[in-house]
């Protein structure tokens, strides 16, 4: 398969193989956003890479296991060893191997590889201070899925202070690089249909055959027992999570239909919304598949405590919602069509795709990000002096103006009846005088010509504007 877009990512990769000192890289992201392909690519920069992979985590895979694990891709890579099984001794032998010279050596699933062991991450930190780091063109990278544990044990470790060069987080692909898995004749609509399951998630968009359509497609994915989506929720959640994934399940469940504050998700779990709560939630931000929303004020941006929360991962939101419910009829006989009504979703997944990607709406509506002060899905409580309202994505500037973005799914074009909706918006946010709108529309099948010649919208952006690379 070929490689595709993480362009930006791989070049600033290559900037440390410049450097006239080694370099300690932390790479970290969701399961499949294509952490280990990214490291694959980079290693072809090097006249010599190893990169060794943890085991999976389960019950029988001991911390032994995964240390002989370890030395069974030593001896692959031919990679000799002179001391003991112990972590220190195999770190020691591969810096020895690895003393001089341009090399890569890369630890991917680095949470499968070290978490049975207290003493893993003090040994690597060790190795790095006392051997790695003194060959000064060896690049040293550690991976993982399990950004909560990463976060934790490495990035706010106090261990590993001053010894990271670079962090880098992978996200969805943007969406021209998306646009790239399909025929150049497919129909943005078509395009659509499918990211609305897959999101950007690399090695979802890579199992599409192009020459289908995107019902067959979404069928053979998630309702087919053999399809990769059809198990995909609960192979990762039970990997990232163990014991805990009814939960994180549950959890997840609650948002299923849109954001909530943390009391409505604890009113819904009837559970607390203290501490434990709080901490699970954060897990599921870490992990990408929760984004928090920040509440702010137009008045005062800066202030902001309260949050909203929102499951930010497509395929996520539509397997709880489509194929768990009938996930034991599909192992009896797989669909030929996705299930009656799995059209119903496509508003929220159309409005969650373009937050997800965001930072490509803002470059189509030529906003600098250094005028941004504020940006996002915006939210506003009734109170005596107003009534509640939603926008789907609000962009304050320094310069005290508003994109009020509406992002609307229509399986036909968008007509005139959609300013309604807009200006009743725009009449209950309560803003400051002196604050201008500028209504924004964001469309997947087109307008009438009727809603542009009202020249109400500010800019009228279509979905497959997001799909064009940009200049």
């Amino acid at each position: 398969m070929k490689f595709i877009g993480r362009e930006a990512e791989l070049k600033q990769l290559r900037t440390f193989k410049k450097k006239k000192t080694a370099s300690f890289i932390v790479i970290r992201g969701r399961r499949r956003i294509g952490k280990s392909r990214l490291v694959e690519e980079f290693a072809k920069d090097f006249p010599k890479s190893y990169i060794f992979s943890g085991l999976p985590p389960q019950k029988e895979v001991t911390e032994a296991i995964q240390r002989q694990e370890f030395i069974t891709q030593m001896q692959q890579q031919q990679i000799p060893r002179f001391g003991s099984d112990s972590w220190s001794d195999l770190f020691f032998d591969l810096a020895k191997y690895c003393s001089s010279g341009p090399v890569l050596i890369a630890l991917d699933e680095i949470t499968w590889m070290g978490s049975k062991d207290p003493a893993f991450l003090g040994k690597l930190k060790n190795a790095w201070d006392l051997h790695f780091k003194k060959n000064s063109e060896l690049v040293l990278v550690i991976s993982g899925s399990d950004s909560g544990w990463i976060e934790k044990n490495i990035l706010s470790s106090t261990g590993f202070v001053g010894r990271i060069s670079y962090r880098l987080k992978l996200e969805e692909l943007p969406l021209a690089a998306c646009r790239q898995f399909f025929l150049p004749t497919a129909s943005d609509y078509e395009v659509f249909k499918v990211l609305s399951v897959t999101g950007g998630i690399p090695r979802y968009l890579e199992e599409i055959q192009p020459e289908l359509t995107p019902e067959k497609n979404i069928c053979d994915l998630c309702f087919d027992e053999g399809g990769l989506l059809f198990n995909e929720f609960n192979q990762i959640f039970s990997t990232l999570f163990s014991d805990r994934v009814n939960t994180y399940t549950n959890i997840l469940l609650s948002l299923v239909n849109g954001s909530k504050s943390i009391k409505e998700i604890a009113l819904f779990l009837q559970r607390s919304p203290g501490g434990d709560l709080s901490q699970d939630l954060d897990n599921l931000i870490q992990s990408g598949f929760v984004q928090r929303i920040r509440k702010w004020q137009l008045i005062d941006p800066k202030k902001g405590e309260l949050y909203h929360y929102r499951i930010s991962d497509n395929y996520t939101r539509f397997y709880l919602k489509f194929v768990s419910p009938i996930h034991e009829q599909i192992k009896q006989a797989r669909l030929i069509e996705p299930p009656p009504g799995w059209h119903s979703i496509l508003g929220l997944q159309f409005e969650s795709l373009v937050v997800q990607h965001h930072k490509e709406l803002i470059h189509l509506l030529n906003i600098p990000f250094n005028e941004i002060i504020a940006s996002g899905p915006y939210f506003q409580n009734k109170t005596t002096k107003h009534d509640a309202c939603q926008i789907d994505h609000l962009v304050q500037t320094k310069y005290d103006s508003l994109y009020l973005c509406e992002i609307k799914f229509s399986k036909k074009e968008l007509g005139v009846e959609v300013i309604a909706e807009v200006m009743e918006k725009e009449k209950k946010l309560a803003r400051p005088k002196g604050m201008s709108i500028r209504p924004v529309l964001v469309h997947v099948n087109g307008v009438t010509d009727a809603l542009l010649y009202s020249q109400y919208f500010a800019h009228v952006i279509n979905f497959s504007d997001l799909l064009i690379p940009p200049t």
